[in-house]
């Protein structure tokens, strides 16, 4: 759904041609013409002598662990903050009142932020000016502890009003009012109740997760008493349900002027406009994709508490489309304009650059082809393949019949050419360790039952080893002939699983994972028993197929699935197409 607001700043007139007599006489008239259109615009309640003000509101979410320029399939040096904070330092010369926004999910993606808890991150955070930050579901990754030192680093708070501390404390602040010329905004945080699944439990155990939506109910009235304009940063995702994330909460909750949102790496194109009958109030929801790829800018006139005009933008970081030369090489070109990155904030980050460099450049062996992850979170892939074979080849003197891995757990490409260590780190972000479950054929069908009712897109979507065979029927919710080792489950045998810590202590829901009564923590991270085993093969492989896992589902066929998204990150050639919403295959980061 959309709207477009009467455009009443842009009413103009010419004069060529005109005698003075008729000049003035069309002066009058062109007056009169602007204000009845000003007061069609702003409806009931306006009064014509309160001022009108101006917001530019700059928004990301999801950027993930990428503070410098990186490498996306197939174009380089794509994003970054140095260039984010030259494209936000020439919006904010041009504009007295800016607001700048990020709705969560810092942490968890390139080696340069990873090694360093987020520091750098938040270094760039605070050196472009950052006003507030949702708490997302990746601010637990680690142990509060963590989280708690990443707060006192930023100079900016992190938000959140619907998480609370055993006792009854926020964890973060709920909310800001900042202060303008004239006006005053108020800034309220939310984080998807989702966090309690799909998080570490380890790391969220204790922690009470109020709803949404009752909790916008209880705090945006008072806010409104606070504050000439209400914004809610959210962690909520935007789904094609009403029910849920973001559209629920414009829906249920009446005073929220725009909710500028995260979670579900969606890309816009125009806002989703949600229209109260009963006032005629708006609500805006924005979302601006992942890892700093956009920068959302949404410009706001506003009179009496009320929104009169808007306009919205996504505006690319250095984002580049590929064109063939002769002889097969490639030229790129930027989608807008080139943004030159910023040399103090670039020198402010360079050691943290190199000392990745050093620690991570040790090349390990040589992919024949990429290794793409993109689908990880909808079918088999020879990079998942890779990874849960890893699990296996480590455990292997343990008696392990197979290995599981969540699609959800890959975060980056294997590139063609040498391997290095730090595309381990990329791929496998997590401080997973490699774990062994002890658990009956009763249990193996109830981890069958979990896989066969996991949407497609989610994280919980498996990755499996050698070794085992199965069948996702979607239409029906379950998994159907399901081998190991080319033989049916039997209820009355005890196997054994490896997996990753994550899903070991319940993570995705895989709860029988966690309730195993014989479990062996290896204490290896997975990162480096992936690179032990890329060694083991004599360090040079290609990506191959092993038809693990068969889907059955009519209304999605596969073939649909293998044609690149638009939206796809490893697809950056068409950016932006002329679709209102699009969201990536991940619908949980």
């Amino acid at each position: 759904m959309k709207e477009s607001p009467a455009d009443w700043r842009h009413t103009g007139v010419s004069f060529i041609g005109l005698k003075r007599t008729n000049r003035i006489v069309f002066l009058l008239l062109a007056l009169v013409g602007v204000l009845l259109v000003r007061g069609l615009s702003w409806g009931k309640g306006s009064s014509d002598d309160a001022p009108v003000h101006h917001l530019v509101v700059l928004h990301t979410n999801d950027t993930h662990g990428h503070p410098l320029k990186f490498y996306l399939y197939p174009a380089p040096d794509v994003g970054g903050l140095p260039a984010r904070a030259t494209l936000i330092k020439g919006i904010k010369k041009e504009n007295e009142n800016v607001l700048l926004l990020d709705a969560g999910d810092l942490n968890t993606g390139r080696a340069e932020s990873n090694l360093f808890r987020a520091k750098p991150d938040i270094i760039g955070y605070n050196y472009i000016g950052y006003d507030a930050m949702a708490l997302g579901n990746h601010e637990f990754d680690h142990p509060l502890d963590v989280l708690r030192m990443q707060m006192a680093w930023a100079k900016f708070p992190f938000l959140s009003a619907n998480i609370r501390v055993p006792g009854g404390k926020y964890l973060a602040r709920p909310y800001i009012i900042k202060a303008f010329k004239g006006f005053k905004v108020a800034v309220l945080g939310l984080t998807t109740t989702e966090t309690r699944g799909i998080a570490n439990p380890q790391n969220v155990d204790g922690l009470i997760f109020l709803v949404e939506v009752e909790t916008a109910r209880n705090l945006v009235p008072e806010l409104r008493r606070q504050a000439d304009l209400v914004i809610a940063l959210v962690h909520l995702g935007i789904y094609p349900s009403w029910n849920r994330g973001s559209k629920r909460l414009a829906n249920e909750v009446e005073g929220i002027d725009l909710i500028v949102d995260g979670h579900t790496h969606t890309r816009l194109d125009a806002p989703i406009v949600v229209k109260h009958k009963a006032s005629g109030r708006r609500t805006l929801i924005v979302q601006a994709w992942k890892w700093g790829l956009l920068m959302g800018r949404v410009d706001l006139w506003f009179q009496d508490n009320k929104i009169r005009d808007y306009r919205f933008r996504a505006i690319p970081v250095n984002l580049k489309t590929v064109h063939k030369r002769a002889h097969d090489r490639r030229a790129y070109r930027f989608v807008g304009s080139e943004i030159k990155e910023d040399r103090r904030l670039l020198a402010m980050l360079k050691p943290y650059a190199d000392e990745v460099k050093a620690r991570l450049s040790e090349v390990i062996g040589y992919a024949e082809r990429p290794f793409l992850y993109r689908y990880a979170r909808r079918k088999e892939t020879p990079l998942g393949d890779l990874v849960a074979d890893s699990m296996l080849w480590f455990t292997r003197r343990l008696g392990v019949d197979f290995a599981i891995q969540n699609g959800g757990g890959i975060r980056d490409n294997l590139e063609p050419g040498p391997i290095t260590m730090r595309d381990i780190y990329d791929i496998l972000p997590f401080e997973n360790t490699v774990v062994v479950l002890s658990l009956t054929g009763k249990d193996i069908e109830a981890v069958f039952d979990r896989i066969g009712a996991v949407t497609r897109g989610r994280g919980a979507f498996p990755q499996v080893s050698e070794g085992l065979r199965f069948t996702i029927n979607q239409q029906k919710k379950r998994c159907e002939n399901i081998l190991i080792h080319g033989r049916p489950v039997d209820p009355g045998r005890v196997y054994r699983v490896a997996t990753n810590s994550y899903l070991a202590n319940g993570g995705d829901g895989y709860f029988v994972f966690r309730d195993a009564e014989e479990k062996y923590d290896t204490s290896m991270l997975q990162r480096d028993v992936l690179i032990r085993y890329i060694r083991s093969l004599g360090g040079r492989i290609r990506p191959k197929n092993r038809r693990r896992i068969q889907i059955i589902d009519r209304a999605q066929p596969l073939s649909a699935l293998d044609r690149p998204a638009q939206s796809d990150p490893s697809q950056p050639i068409a950016v932006f197409p002329a679709t209102p919403v699009s969201n990536s295959a991940a619908c949980l980061p």
